[in-house]
């Protein structure tokens, strides 16, 4: 009997046996049990859920513990119980809850934490699935039931740590249960084999085009990430005066640098927006763009050291080419495989598949920024600072519309250029 169903897209170029030889590899990965093989008991899907949640909390709160205690440590200054409350509250801020402080609303969540938690939670929901038998059974009620499972025990936990910190209870328990759930769903389809089965009976377009809007936009991070980094080193020394004036020791130092990295990622983020051209605030009525920057009065922090003194100039002026450059190399490499698929086919490459997906690349892009933007902003108290971070429909809206001409631009180039277009 043949291997390849209806209802699964003809690819260009791959044949029913290179299909059902994937089928047959990927399905290799979930070994089916044997004929007279015992089944292996399964766990009670609350005990699952809770175990595997209990296990991404505790592993995303001890490195935050840390991290507190030694910035915190100074003569005096540390303690133990106070490094673990104040661990608690790190970590729900890593979630997205804001945190009540003198000084006014702190909300600006460290993305380094959070990237820890989702990837934590991402494997709670792997866990979960194996635990109730789900393993490669290709079931999406089973997906859901572990995912869903995981976010309620997730959110008592998030309850709970919140009325040990003095944080907002509802709040943090609706945030944790939806960023559980979320991030577990992710886990749970890929073991349960339901995000392979989603993706084959998509349209062939759909999938390249969301696949080169995610290369585009994985291109413009890295160089937002380029361009943060270039900036702090090149302010590397304000950066050193902010540390050594807390005069905390080497360990208080080591702490602080260690904060500073857990915002790394946020810096990342405000980069690709000043490329994007929308730029991003550091307080109620400031602006940090490639063509305006009014920032007032800024709080000691090492991170922002590296903030521009002026307007690009010069050469500088050729980093508003970056976002268009990152849409074209997505463009081209979706172009060079299609153009391979084809030749592999014996078929000429029409240009409806081509630039079809390429212009879908440019909303993937614009959402995959703006969710990125939206995580990265924030406050820092109370007052000018009650806004920091981007706006994130501005860098939805200016990424979608650079990456889909990019991308489009870049394969039709790749398409024209290409030694045997037919």
């Amino acid at each position: 009997m043949s291997s390849v169903t209806p209802d699964q897209p003809n690819r260009p170029g791959v044949g029913p046996d290179v299909r059902s030889a994937a089928r047959g590899g990927r399905g290799r990965r979930v070994p089916a049990p044997r004929a007279g093989e015992p089944r292996r008991s399964r766990a009670p899907l609350a005990v699952a859920a809770v175990v595997a949640a209990g296990w991404a909390a505790l592993t995303s709160w001890l490195p935050v513990v840390v991290v507190l205690w030694l910035f915190q440590l100074s003569e005096g200054a540390a303690s133990v119980s106070g490094a673990l409350r104040a661990g608690l509250a790190g970590w729900l801020l890593g979630h997205g809850v804001p945190l009540d402080t003198a000084a006014g609303p702190f909300g600006l969540a460290p993305l380094a934490l959070t990237g820890l938690v989702v990837w934590r939670l991402t494997r709670a929901g792997v866990h979960t699935s194996r635990a109730i038998g789900g393993r490669g059974g290709r079931s999406p009620r089973q997906a859901l039931l572990a995912a869903g499972a995981v976010g309620v025990a997730y959110a008592l936990l998030g309850v709970l740590a919140a009325l040990l910190a003095d944080a907002a209870p509802v709040r943090a328990g609706v945030t944790l249960a939806l960023l559980g759930t979320l991030a577990a769903l992710v886990g749970a389809a890929r073991t349960t084999q339901v995000s392979g089965l989603l993706a084959a009976r998509s349209p062939e377009p759909l999938r390249d085009g969301i696949r080169t809007g995610l290369v585009a936009g994985l291109l413009l991070f890295g160089a937002g990430a380029g361009a943060a980094g270039l900036a702090v080193a090149t302010g590397g020394g304000d950066a050193a005066d902010l540390i050594g004036a807390y005069r905390t020791g080497v360990a208080g130092q080591a702490g602080i640098t260690l904060v500073s990295l857990a915002y790394a990622p946020n810096a990342t983020v405000w980069a690709v927006s000043y490329l994007l051209g929308p730029g991003f605030a550091v307080g109620t009525d400031t602006a940090v763009r490639t063509s305006e920057v009014s920032v007032g009065a800024l709080p000691a922090v090492p991170l922002l050291a590296g903030l521009p003194r002026g307007p690009v100039d010069g050469l500088g002026v050729g980093l508003l080419a970056v976002p268009v450059l990152a849409g074209m190399v997505a463009g081209w490499l979706l172009a060079r495989r299609l153009l391979r698929l084809a030749a592999d086919d014996r078929a000429p490459l029409r240009w409806r598949p081509l630039l079809g997906p390429a212009a879908l690349a440019g909303p993937v892009a614009g959402l995959l920024s703006g969710a990125a933007a939206a995580a990265s902003a924030g406050s820092l108290g109370g007052g000018r600072l009650a806004e920091v971070g981007p706006v994130a429909w501005q860098v939805a809206a200016v990424a979608t519309a650079v990456v889909a001409v990019g991308a489009l631009v870049g394969a039709a180039a790749t398409r024209v250029l290409s030694r045997d277009p037919r």
